[in-house]
């Protein structure tokens, strides 16, 4: 029979460390040949709405699956993890994958910035205040010695908001500011996690040996980088190549006009696996894309299936 595992259930046993181990392994398979990734799929409704699948396979971690959503304007979105043995073909799980979704984006940012973000990097500037930005900077805090934060977004309400609580939580200093230049002038790692359309972040205000996590831009027609910073960026880096062909508006616009070239990103997968350098001198601005993977989900998914299962937590379903 599978188990069922609610919101809850998964909280209980999804941290921010386990996420990381799992989407680091995710990557580390890919590289091996031991999973394999399919691209986001839409589906488009009347009135506006979406059907989102997204599916993969990790043999080596013996669990395939999927994640959907539906959009339907003026509903909440409900995010749904299935989970199938490798070995049997048998489902394993159904889950509730909101928190999951949340957690493990911010993991894959994390990874990056292992890989990418100089190993002294102790500020970040973060540009958003809303939930997805919250594990973002837990992740990157888990993987290099931050002391301090710099914080904005167009809510004064809510950015101030987010200093405190992310203060009180992580135990560093977090400055709410008044502008997406003040917020990012000198930090040693940047993040963008917005809804924005147009970029919030512009190349000139970067410092030499920055790194960026761009992770809020998942539609074509969306950008939060200007071709500034993506051209002024050594190093190139997506959790998908083409998946971020298809809607990494942070790419896809720049890569049209001649600025960067698709040869020149390289795949967080290779980057973790050694076959390509996610920095290369002290100096290298450094680009990070997310676009957000099925096989992030299943990995991080089997192992909190393992965990439920030890602690008795979910449904039996019939």
């Amino acid at each position: 029979m599978a188990l069922y595992l609610t919101e809850q259930d998964v909280n209980e046993a999804l941290t921010m460390d386990l996420a990381l181990e799992c989407v680091e392994e995710a990557f580390r398979l890919i590289a091996e040949g031991a999973a394999t990734n399919s691209p986001r799929s839409r589906i488009r409704l009347p009135a506006g709405g979406l059907f989102n699948f997204m599916c993969a396979a990790a043999p080596g971690a013996g669990v395939m699956g999927l994640k959907a959503y539906g959009v339907a304007p003026g509903n909440p979105v409900k995010f749904y993890v299935q989970l199938f043995s490798t070995e049997s073909g048998e489902l394993l799980s159904v889950m509730e994958a909101g928190d999951l979704g949340q957690v493990r984006t911010g993991a894959a940012s994390g990874v990056a910035a292992k890989y990418m973000a100089r190993d002294d990097a102790a500020s970040v500037g973060i540009i958003g205040s809303g939930y997805q930005a919250r594990t973002q900077l837990e992740a990157v805090c888990k993987v290099r010695p931050v002391t301090s934060a710099r914080v904005f977004s167009r809510s004064a309400e809510r950015r101030t908001a987010f200093a405190d609580e992310m203060s009180a939580r992580l135990g560093i200093e977090i400055y709410p500011v008044g502008s997406g230049e003040e917020c990012v002038a000198g930090a040693d790692v940047v993040i963008t996690m917005t809804s924005a359309g147009r970029p919030v972040l512009n190349g000139a205000w970067l410092d030499k040996g920055t790194h960026i996590n761009a992770a809020g831009a998942n539609h074509w027609m969306r950008r939060e980088l200007d071709g500034d910073a993506v051209r002024r960026s050594a190093v190139i880096v997506t959790d998908d190549i083409e998946q971020a062909k298809m809607e990494c508006g942070d790419l896809i616009y720049p890569a049209e006009l001649g600025s960067i070239r698709w040869e020149q990103v390289k795949s967080l997968a290779d980057v973790v696996g050694g076959a390509a350098a996610g920095r290369i001198f002290a100096d290298d601005i450094t680009l990070f894309e997310s676009q957000g993977l099925a096989v992030q989900d299943i990995t991080t998914g089997i192992r909190i299936y393992q965990i439920a299962l030890e602690r008795g937590l979910g449904v039996q379903l019939p």
